[in-house]
Formats: C-alpha cells, structure tokens, sequence
C-alpha cells in the first residue's frame, strides 16, 4: 500500500504546526510506504523442547529508490523473524553463520547462562554453526537479539544483524490486551541509518561518528523507510524498540495524544501508566497501548530530549553536536474508517515483587573511566567497519581495561551473565 506523502502531510498539518517544526523527508522518496511486519516464529516443538533455525546472511534492499543497499539479516536480507518464546520452555538454536565473516548472536536482555549468551565469546565462524540449548525462565516482555562481535557489533547491527523476540506466560495470556500479532500488537524497531551516493550503508564516514556514536538522517521501521501503519482496530499495542547504534528517541504523537505505557524492559508494570512522551536509550525496549477511536490520521514522533535529559550529551560533548536535539518523524498512522472495537485495558497488569534495598547483602561499587583529550584521539576507525583501535584499553571499570582472556576463563567456567544488559552498540 503506498500513500500520497502530500496527501498524508495535509491531514496532519495541524498536528504539525503546533509542535512547531517540519516533518522530514525519507531519502528522495515522495511515497510512504505500507510498514513491513516481521515474521512471527514460534518454533518447531520436538520431544519437549522448542527448536528454532536462524541463518545469517547476506542480501540487498531497496531502501531508496532505484538503488540497492547491500544487506544482512537472519533468515532474510534485513532484520531477522520475531522469536516468539514461552516461559518454563526448553529451546534449541542453530544458528548458521552465511555471512563469510565471523560474527555472534547475543539474545538481549534475557535470562541465560554465559555460555549461551551469544557475546563476545561465542564466535561463529564463517560457514560454522552454533547451538545453543536453554530454558526461558523470565515472565512476559518484549526482549531482542543482535550481532555482539567484539568490535564489529555496531557494524554488523547497522547492516542488518537483529530482531525482536517476544517472551508469553500464563499470567500475560489472562490478561485483556491487544494481542493479535501484526494487527492490533505491532512491534516498531526503529533505526536510523545513513546512506552513500550507491545506495550503500554509511557507517563512520567522519571522525565525529567516531566520538559521538553513528547517528543516521534516515528513519526505518522494522526496516521500512516512510513507513506507514493503518490500524484497523480502535486500541493498538506497540513494542518499541530503539535499534539505533547512538541515538535515543523520545516517542510522541504530534498531536499530543495520550498513551499508556504498559511495559518496559523488564516485562509487564504492575499498572498502565498514562504519558506524552517516552524516552529510550539505544537497545531499550517498551510496550504502549493507543487509542485511534478518533479516526485521526497522525504520525508517531521523536521530539528533542529535555535539556535535562539523562541521555543528552554533557560538558564538551554537548558543544560538539547537539545530539538528540533533533525532531524526527517515525511513522504515519492513518487508522481505516471502520475500526473494531477492543475492550479498554486493564487496570492491573502484573504482580512485581519489591526488593528493599535494606535486604541487600553485598555492596559494589563501580567507578567508570574514560580518556580525554589524546587518549581519546587514540580510538579510530578501521575501513569504515568499527574497528575501535586502542579504545579497549582507554575506557576502564574500577581501574581495568576490558580483557577477552578473562572474560573467556569466566564463561568456561559458567559465570551467569548480567541479569540487565543496556548499551549504546556504536
């Protein structure tokens, strides 16, 4: 389905005008485009445990017009399927690596020893497999897996190397919430990306993608450019997540129309919780229920971080480049004209069990370091890849440089990983 960009614009002009801004323009395109909806795996159940097969691999899209973006995916040109896993499953992944590079596929934010965790330590070769085995203990929530190649994890997530997964259990079934997989539960993995004359990605063209992270001037979502979504129910479920290598968004509608956040990165809250806007950090994931009953045509956006923002820059950085101070349409919504009817959400949402700070029976504390001034000139780009150079042995927690050799002694020996994982990929 393809929208007539003029057409769109001058039923949200309104909307526009208030926020006080112009809407951009996607590459040179003057269509938008119907948005794309990953494939939704559920696995092939076998003598108790759930088996997924995931190939990565090379392919090209046509991102702008008339040009083709060379590409990797999983089990695709771009993106890969939305894994849909059960908690209390068992599950079995082969993983194939296509790419003719080596490369790792890590499953952020889920529960699971180190020795599956798909970081930096479980290398795939070019033309291997890996299989990792492990069971889902986590409650419901919108999680996702990525390239985590020690050095090449922004570059090979920028060409492609990620997907969704969704997490069900007992109690999130129960409950009344949009649920209909690619009609009333959408999941939006927002990018953004940056483009050569041929159409291929741009990844570190400048030294200041280098200081800064890599931000893009072109939005995808779920890998489509211009995209647009028509509801064809009054209240939609949207899994957020930000997917950018750097740039942290603040979703809004340019209308200014209310939503409630219902989850974050860690599952389902205990109750809806009515907002305007919504900041996330690369690789941080939420869950929104809108109401479209009004029939409105609007776009769900990005306005610029508060000048208080935890995620803008600071100090130098800030006269540098003023990140995340940029607006950014996302997505054109233009809900049909007879909608169905779903029942409002409830109240309740998830049971969480509070842990006092008082029960705490040990203390760490961590003290995070970083090079000014030559150090940091000493961190450069390799081949328009993301080879960091000495980066690895400027940046330091408690006094020490990251070191794969100790990381590799901890995951031989089954040291679970972090329970939390949120970083910024390049």
């Amino acid at each position: 389905m393809k929208l007539s960009r003029r057409r769109f614009m001058q039923t949200v002009a309104v909307g526009a005008a208030v926020s006080g801004w112009q809407l951009p323009i996607f590459g040179q395109s003057s269509q938008l485009n119907t948005l794309k909806i990953p494939e939704l795996y559920y696995g092939d159940m076998r003598s108790g445990v759930n088996h997924y097969a995931l190939t990565a691999q090379t392919g090209t899209v046509d991102f702008l017009p008339g040009l083709r973006t060379p590409t990797i995916g999983i089990n695709g040109d771009y993106l890969g399927p939305t894994l849909r896993l059960m908690n209390g499953d068992d599950v079995a992944i082969a993983v194939r690596n296509q790419l003719g590079e080596e490369t790792t596929l890590h499953w952020h934010g889920l529960h699971v020893p180190a020795k599956v965790d798909g970081g930096p330590a479980q290398i795939i070769a070019a033309g291997a497999e890996w299989n990792p085995q492990f069971r889902v203990s986590q409650k419901a929530g919108s999680f996702w897996y990525h390239s985590h190649l020690l050095h090449q994890s922004g570059a090979q997530v920028y060409r492609g190397l990620s997907g969704m997964i969704i997490i069900d259990d007992e109690d999130s079934s129960k409950l009344e919430l949009p649920a209909e997989y690619g009609v009333d539960d959408i999941p939006l993995i927002v990018q953004d990306r940056r483009f050569n004359a041929d159409g291929s990605f741009r990844y570190l063209g400048m030294h200041m993608d280098v200081m800064t992270g890599m931000y893009g001037d072109t939005i995808l979502v779920n890998g489509t450019g211009a995209a647009l979504f028509t509801p064809t129910t009054q209240r939609v479920r949207f899994r957020l997540l930000n997917a950018a290598n750097a740039r942290s968004f603040n979703f809004a509608f340019d209308d200014n129309r209310e939503f409630q956040l219902i989850a974050s990165d860690g599952g389902l809250l205990s109750a809806p919780v009515t907002l305007h806007h919504l900041e996330l950090a690369p690789a941080e994931r939420a869950e929104i229920v809108v109401n479209f009953s009004d029939g409105a045509p609007v776009n769900l956006v990005s306005l610029p971080l508060d000048a208080n923002s935890p995620f803008m820059p600071q100090g130098i950085m800030r006269n540098m480049l003023p990140l995340n101070s940029t607006p950014i349409q996302i997505l054109a919504i233009a809900p049909q004209s007879q909608l169905e009817t779903r029942v409002a959400i409830p109240d309740q949402l998830a049971e969480i069990q509070r842990i006092s700070a008082s029960e705490a029976q040990h203390v760490r504390r961590f003290t995070l370091s970083m090079p000014m001034g030559m150090g940091m000139m000493n961190m450069r780009a390799s081949g328009g890849r993301g080879q960091m150079g000495n980066m690895g042995n400027e940046f330091q927690i408690n006094g020490k440089a990251m070191d794969m050799a100790t990381i590799n002694e901890r995951v031989n020996i089954g040291v679970a990983s972090p329970r939390y994982s949120r970083h910024s990929i390049a």
